[in-house]
């Protein structure tokens, strides 16, 4: 019997155009339940299939600080985290969950 050989799976491998990586923060967005911890995680697999080095560069930090901020094992920063999203070339925007939506319609 032959033994399957198993490797590591990571995200970052898989994300190789700017609408599957802003598709990717999308989703962490959505499941990370208020972690920023799992936030910069995932801004992280984002910036390791781009370039870890043109990133930290473009987002002005070192490579080693963007590697701990980004680690997950912290919540990094709001401004680094906004410098990250920029040099990655993302965007951020806002919109009402629906509870709100429907609250601001009917007045309640």
């Amino acid at each position: 019997m032959r033994k399957t050989v198993t490797t590591r799976y990571d995200v970052a491998d898989h994300l190789r155009t700017p609408t599957e990586m802003a598709a990717y923060l999308e989703a962490c967005l959505e499941e990370a339940g208020g972690d920023a911890a799992f936030i910069a995680k995932a801004l992280g697999d984002i910036a390791r299939a781009k370039g870890m080095a043109q990133v930290a560069r473009d987002a002005g930090v070192s490579r080693e600080s963007l590697y701990k901020a980004l680690s997950g094992e912290r919540s990094p920063g709001f401004d680094t985290i906004l410098r990250v999203i920029q040099a990655l070339g993302l965007r951020l925007h806002a919109e009402a969950t629906e509870a709100e939506a429907m609250r601001a319609t009917t007045g309640g």
